[in-house]
């Protein structure tokens, strides 16, 4: 049973009973925990890298994964024309109580019939693939969901560094791993755990590689400090 804890921890902020933040275990480090108060922040508390992403978002937007709609909100007051979707109950009724005009609860894949000129991934929105075998299927729905001369707007970072480096400047990468960058996550809030979640984090010439293999162009548009990286993919001409 999905227990929706982003949900559940969002919408008691939204209504003023947050006394707690989530916490996170993964498969590649120890407890850490996500402030829910910074799923709320405005514009100019985000990364500059969302900023930056915000900046590029053009015609109709889907934000996919809004979370607490901070996104959608920022885009919405600019005068754009924003859906804001979530598989989570609680983050969709946070983003209607926050003024969300447009919202959808649904699991991205199971999105048909709409289409949109920018479809907006932020926060690792490319996490939500979970396992980088699936990532083909999952750019072929993106690409049904997506208008002439759209774009896929999505962030990642190459957790690489997270690895020990030998005396080669190689990296020790466990055997039984696909791809390093594929997590397994658990979120605990108020004393409820969700179930184990896949979460992936790609490096950009692997997200590249893979768009390019789907008749995507990829191109990079920003970089962070900490291995993140802010990319644009597009329709190539058939």
């Amino acid at each position: 049973m999905d227990k929706d804890i982003l949900g559940r921890a969002v919408l008691d902020y939204q209504t003023g009973n947050y006394s707690e933040d989530i916490k996170t275990y993964s498969s590649l480090e120890e407890e850490d925990s996500i402030p829910v108060p910074y799923l709320f922040r405005n514009y100019k508390n985000m990364p500059a890298l969302e900023r930056e992403a915000l900046k590029l978002c053009k015609g109709s937007i889907l934000d996919i994964g809004c979370g607490a709609g901070s996104h959608s909100l920022y885009l919405q007051k600019k005068g754009h024309t924003v859906t804001a979707l979530d598989n989570s109950p609680g983050a969709i009724e946070t983003c209607k109580l926050r003024g969300v005009d447009q919202v959808i609860q649904a699991d991205i894949l199971e999105l048909e019939n709409k289409k949109f000129d920018t479809l907006l991934m932020l926060m690792n929105g490319i996490g939500i693939v979970g396992k980088l075998n699936k990532i083909d299927a999952f750019f072929r729905h993106l690409k049904s969901i997506l208008k002439p001369n759209g774009q896929i707007l999505l962030d990642s970072s190459d957790i690489i560094y997270m690895f020990d480096e030998d005396e080669d400047g190689g990296y020790w990468i466990p055997e039984d791993m696909d791809y390093y960058g594929e997590v397994n996550f658990i979120m605990e809030y108020k004393g409820q755990k969700s179930d184990r979640l896949p979460w992936l984090y790609i490096d950009y010439n692997t997200l590249q590689r893979a768009a390019n293999s789907n008749n995507l162009s990829c191109e990079l548009v920003y970089e962070g400090e900490h291995y993140d990286y802010l990319a644009k993919l597009t329709l190539l001409e058939e």
